[in-house]
């Protein structure tokens, strides 16, 4: 995951799948399950972010929840959460 502050008052998101994860099919079921992620969690991110998640290989083997902790676990050691105090 790579974190710039754009000085926005909201977040940009940007989803990185490369064809070293898989075919087109494995690329965009992980391209889906990632933005199925961030918008189920968008409201707990601080505003003013450009976020890229970059998928990797691991990614073509993983199943929802595998994802859901993996980005919140990004998230918080970015200190990009409401809650986590800095």
């Amino acid at each position: 995951m790579l974190v710039k502050e754009n000085d926005l008052p909201y977040n940009r998101i940007g989803i990185s799948v490369s064809k070293k994860v898989g075919n087109s099919v494995i690329r965009h079921r992980v391209t889906r399950v990632i933005r199925e992620v961030a918008r189920l969690h968008w409201e707990e991110v601080r505003q003013g972010h450009d976020i890229v998640i970059v998928a990797r290989n691991a990614a073509k083997e993983s199943d929802y929840h595998e994802f859901e902790c993996a980005i919140m676990h990004l998230l918080k050691l970015h200190h990009l959460l409401e809650d986590d105090s800095e």
